[in-house]
């Protein structure tokens, strides 16, 4: 009966499954993070990268802070990051393909696991030669409604591992703590639990561009 009622509820719902989205909450129940490679294409990532630098350049940019907005403070031995908050509504070409691709994962994740995902917040981010971001956890003491977090990668097609700036999230395993380092390759989406997966940014060797941000619940 309780099966039959999920099938009735996607039906009204209009639910078709997506092997593509499905394999994202697949790793996220098993492993708690994901790592999605292509989930921008090529030609996405350099409108999106173009837009970045052009703001950049226009110095839209501040420097990254620690805490949430009502607490922040400038700490470049935490991080050392450079970063423009977006705007859905005012966005670009570049910007509204973004939020289109994320508006249908999210939509995607609240009919199927019933996340109550209501908003999210995204802004680019621009790592210089030499900066990182310290081990950390995507939550505030007097603010627990991220429940996701995304960063997409915006490097150049020819990036390398030697360049740096890999995101290593940490996790626990039969008591022992392990961790995976993630490399910011172009296209590649990495999404995990906000307020469990500790995770740090290694200092990189060239500029690392990236869109970072979180889905957040009620």
């Amino acid at each position: 009966m309780e099966s039959k009622n999920t099938i009735e509820l996607f039906e009204q719902l209009d639910f078709k499954e997506n092997p593509f989205y499905e394999k994202i909450i697949t790793n996220l129940v098993d492993h708690q993070y994901c790592i999605v490679d292509d989930f921008f294409d090529l030609e996405e990532v350099a409108m999106l990268r173009d837009s970045l630098k052009a703001k950049f350049e226009e110095s839209q940019f501040k420097k990254a802070a620690i805490g949430n907005k009502t607490n922040e403070v400038v700490a470049k031995s935490i991080r050392g990051d450079f970063i423009l908050w977006l705007n859905e509504a005012e966005g670009g070409e570049a910007e509204k393909l973004f939020f289109t691709k994320i508006n249908s994962l999210v939509e995607y994740l609240n009919k199927t696991c019933f996340l109550g995902i209501l908003t999210k917040e995204f802004h680019y981010a621009l790592y210089p030669e030499g900066t990182f971001y310290q081990r950390h956890l995507d939550t505030f003491q007097n603010d627990g409604r991220r429940k996701l977090s995304l960063v997409c990668y915006l490097n150049e097609e020819d990036w390398k591992p030697e360049n740096g700036g890999e995101l290593v999230i940490y996790s626990q395993e039969n008591d022992l703590e392990i961790y995976k380092s993630i490399y910011p390759m172009p296209g590649r989406v990495v999404i995990f639990e906000s307020q469990v997966l500790e995770h740090e940014v290694k200092p990189v060797k060239t500029a690392r561009l990236s869109i970072t941000g979180w889905l957040k619940t009620r």
